[in-house]
């Protein structure tokens, strides 16, 4: 049985297919020219640094290649990292699909479409509920299918959905909590907040940014997406219904440095930007706990301010 990356241990050779997530093309300080690739299959990713890359490796090993990668597994900064022999492209005519290294959402498509569909019938108030339903159906494959993010939390096949899912189940739990808030409102907003990334990203294989994406943003294009759904639907744009639900969207990154327009002003507001980074927060050291040995430290992860989480003995 062929091993994965995941279970390659430090200082063990690797002689293994894989798809070539990400490559960027750097220059050293004395100029020369190299590529940072990030290389992936269904157990996980490892970056290594392909050293005097010349002009035709910049062409063939581009993101959303399948590659045969050689090298040795290491650590650099308590981060493993392969020191990369060789590399080689995989043919199509090898047997081969990219697909077969993307690793995938917990939950199937049609699970998460049903409990989702379930959720809508909560929205009560018809302005938010025409808005959900008529978005969720214009990005209904997309929606499905792409990652939550080029790197850090979800950025698996069906992640948008996964972690938007994830987002609803916590916020019916705090809605029963807190009976003050108003749920049909908070689920609206909850499963909107991310849909922008379906325009923001390329997909789920070789994921980049769009230049739409680079450009505006995933938080502006929904709040963009939900002005044009309530032009084609004739939803009064100046009614407070529709204000607070742009609201929603458009603050729940929390503060304006992180590229919200706006701080939240609303108690629902708030809970989505809490719940949000809730669940992205425990997705990222979930995924580092699970490769950690218990009694030893995960690698720094670094949307989490570089930290790194101690995995108790106990969870043996």
């Amino acid at each position: 049985m062929l091993k994965k990356i995941s279970e390659y241990n430090v200082d063990e050779e690797m002689d293994i297919v894989v798809l070539l997530k990400h490559a960027d093309v750097r220059t050293t300080k004395t100029g020369k020219q190299y590529l940072a690739l990030t290389f992936e299959d269904t157990s996980g990713q490892i970056r290594g640094n392909f050293w005097d890359a010349s002009s035709t490796d910049v062409d063939n090993y581009q993101s959303g290649t399948v590659v045969e990668l050689s090298g040795k597994k290491e650590l650099y900064q308590n981060t493993p990292q392969v020191k990369i022999y060789g590399l080689r492209l995989v043919g199509e005519e090898e047997g081969f699909d990219m697909s077969q290294f993307v690793k995938a959402a917990p939950i199937s498509v049609e699970d998460m479409q049903a409990e989702l569909n379930k959720d809508v019938f909560e929205i009560t108030n018809p302005t938010w509920n025409r808005i959900v339903r008529f978005l969720l159906q214009k990005y209904q494959i997309n929606f499905y299918s792409y990652p939550a993010a080029k790197t850090n939390h979800h950025a698996i096949k069906g992640g948008l959905a996964f972690h938007t899912l994830s987002m609803v189940r916590l916020a019916q739990s705090i809605s029963a909590l807190y009976p003050q808030l108003n749920k049909p409102l908070l689920l609206a907003g909850t499963i909107l907040h991310d849909l922008g990334k379906t325009i923001e990203l390329t997909g789920p294989v070789g994921t980049e940014y769009t230049v739409t994406g680079n450009l505006i943003g995933h938080i502006v294009l929904i709040d963009e997406e939900i002005i044009k759904a309530a032009t084609e639907l004739k939803i009064d744009e100046q009614s407070e219904d529709f204000l607070v639900l742009r609201h929603m969207v458009l603050s729940h990154h929390g503060l304006q440095e992180y590229g919200s327009p706006v701080r939240p002003a609303l108690m629902e507001a708030d809970v989505l930007h809490e719940i949000d980074m809730l669940d992205a927060s425990l997705y990222m050291m979930t995924e580092a706990l699970d490769k950690t040995t218990p009694g030893q430290y995960t690698d720094r992860i670094f949307a989490l301010d570089n930290r790194r989480f101690y995995k108790p003995k106990l969870s043996e």
